[in-house]
């Protein structure tokens, strides 16, 4: 029975009646949290919002960023962790020996697979634990909408530039945690301090509106992709990338081998996107999530083209992981795994500033840019909570690294509540709490596909173009560094490195200024030193006549 029908038997006024009384019920509910000391603490009605509007921007951030729970473990996984050759059980592909050699961490070892696979449900834990704590004590302490989770990036650095896959690399995971958690103090100290602050504010206005665009572009196109999103783009051996949503893709490379633009998960999820879309035209509250949860219902059916739960044995793996919907898992091998044993080695110096200063050029900008969305900054660029925001940030990475995980960021993603109208600490909050919730719901948080987070990832950046109306595109000094930060975020997949050159090329086109200004005060000053010569000659000159005289 539809609405209209309810309505016409029961009679226009009795439903109406219903909804003032629904409505009447919400005010007057948000209006006692509002007047609370809770309320007051968190500045609701200074900040124009309310408890059921931070509520459902607490959901929207949440659903867009929950994937990084089976993301980041899935990266970090990758480098084995703790795991060694001493976990591998026979038999061998050396039938001839009865130790393990050194490559059956590469090859099929059920021993080895077993360590992999408690590894993943420790980071799992891990990963949740750490954005929960992050998150909470973003709202409490700085009264920002901004939730924290270990930053994606700088789990790819660490997994696979210093770990290695399944330990190849030239540094072990448990000294790499000692390395993040070094790294982290030195951040807190930078923020303490008020040295982060300093610098960030020596980054002008044009880059910092340029790197909101450019976050835009970088997060639409993780969207975009198979990894994280709808798969409308794949990789190419000629064009580096193309159009793809395919059918069919070669399994190394991942490039499309037939079926292009014919995935059903791509179509099902730009279904969403229309749904999403649709939702914000009409200005409906909670249209974020209302995408992101058609995507994934229809997708927990199984037996379907667009099922999350195929019907292989990986997939039917996933679906008796799924149907427990309840699992507490214990965090016991990535749990204080740090040594500090291999600090002598250049490597890990090497190592531990470039976190540093990824870590401080890509929060610092996430943050600002998170802030200019919220217009939480005045014409200074300041806003209210930076400076504990940064210290959050910072000590909730070395809480981090001793239960396993990479660095943590301020996520991007949050844009999305903020989007739905979050302004306060209570968003981070609600957010944390959904993440102490899916600790407890891993195998269905874990479950939500690709294909209905990527949609929502696409909207949220181009809302987030809109600050580039704002730039002085007429100014080549304002507007060349603007262009560089938002081509490079998404070419290079890195947001540092768009702040890095968008700064770089402001500070070239200064120099430039200040070299024309000094070549000009020099000639002056060669003039006027002309000028006293000529003077002085004359002078001398008349005195001689003077003489002669």
């Amino acid at each position: 029975m539809g609405g209209g029908d309810f309505c016409s038997k029961l009679g226009t006024g009795i439903c109406q009646k219903l909804k003032n009384s629904s409505e009447n019920m919400e005010q007057s509910f948000n209006n006692s949290i509002s007047n609370s000391k809770i309320g007051k603490y968190f500045k609701l009605q200074a900040r124009n919002t309310c408890f059921t509007t931070e509520l459902r921007a607490a959901t929207a951030t949440f659903l867009t960023m929950v994937y990084i729970i089976s993301v980041n473990a899935t990266i970090l996984s990758d480098s084995g962790g703790t795991c060694s050759v001493s976990d591998c059980t026979p038999p061998y592909s050396n039938q001839t020996t009865t130790l393990a050699p050194p490559d059956c961490k590469f090859k099929p070892n059920v021993g080895y697979d077993q360590c992999v696979s408690k590894i993943k449900k420790d980071l799992i834990v891990a990963t949740a634990v750490s954005a929960m704590i992050g998150s909470i004590g973003m709202g409490i302490f700085a009264n920002l909408p901004l939730a924290l989770a270990p930053g994606m990036g700088t789990n790819a650095y660490v997994a696979y530039n210093l770990v290695g896959f399944h330990g190849s690399g030239p540094i072990s995971y448990e000294t790499v945690m000692a390395i993040v958690l070094v790294e982290s103090c030195a951040f807190l100290v930078v923020a303490v301090f008020g040295l982060r602050t300093k610098v960030a504010r020596f980054v002008p206005r044009s880059i910092r509106l340029a790197g909101a665009a450019g976050i835009g572009l970088f997060i639409a196109f993780v969207g975009l992709q198979d990894n994280q999103g709808v798969g409308l783009v794949g990789p190419d051996s000629n064009t580096l990338v193309t159009l793809a949503a395919c059918t069919h893709k070669d399994v190394i490379t991942g490039a499309c081998t037939g079926g292009v633009m014919q995935s059903p998960t791509f179509w099902l999820g730009f279904v969403g996107f229309l749904i999403t879309c649709y939702g914000l035209m009409k200005d409906v509250k909670g249209s974020m999530i209302s995408g992101i949860l058609f995507v994934t219902l229809i997708s927990w059916i199984r037996h379907t083209s667009v099922t999350v739960f195929p019907d292989t044995p990986v997939g039917d793996a996933k679906y008796e992981y799924f149907k427990k919907v309840v699992e507490f898992h214990k965090i016991e091998s990535t749990l204080g795994a740090i040594s500090f044993t291999n600090f002598n080695r250049s490597e890990v110096w090497v190592a531990l500033f470039t976190l540093l200063y990824v870590d401080i050029l890509a929060t610092t900008g996430t943050l600002y840019t998170m802030a200019e969305l919220g217009g939480f900054t005045n014409e200074k660029g300041e806003f209210q909570g930076e400076y504990i925001a940064y210290m959050v940030d910072a000590g909730t990475s070395i809480v981090g690294s001793t239960i396993g995980v990479s660095p943590i960021a301020t996520y991007i993603e949050s844009s999305a509540g903020i989007r739905e109208g979050g302004r306060t600490g209570l968003t981070a909050i609600l957010v944390g709490f959904y993440f102490l919730l899916s600790i407890f719901f891993i195998p269905l948080f874990s479950s939500v596909p690709s294909w209905a987070i990527g949609p929502s990832l696409v909207i949220v950046g181009a809302l987030m173009m809109k600050v580039i109306k704002d730039i002085e595109w007429n100014n080549i000094k304002d507007g060349v560094p603007a262009f560089v930060t938002i081509l490079l975020m998404p070419l290079t997949y890195s947001i540092s490195n768009g702040i890095i050159g968008g700064i770089g090329m402001y500070i070239a086109l200064s120099l430039c200024d200040y070299g024309v200004g000094l070549f000009k005060w020099l000639i002056k000053m060669k003039n006027m030193v002309s000028k006293e010569q000529n003077q002085v000659s004359a002078t001398v000159a008349t005195d001689r006549i003077v003489e002669v005289l």
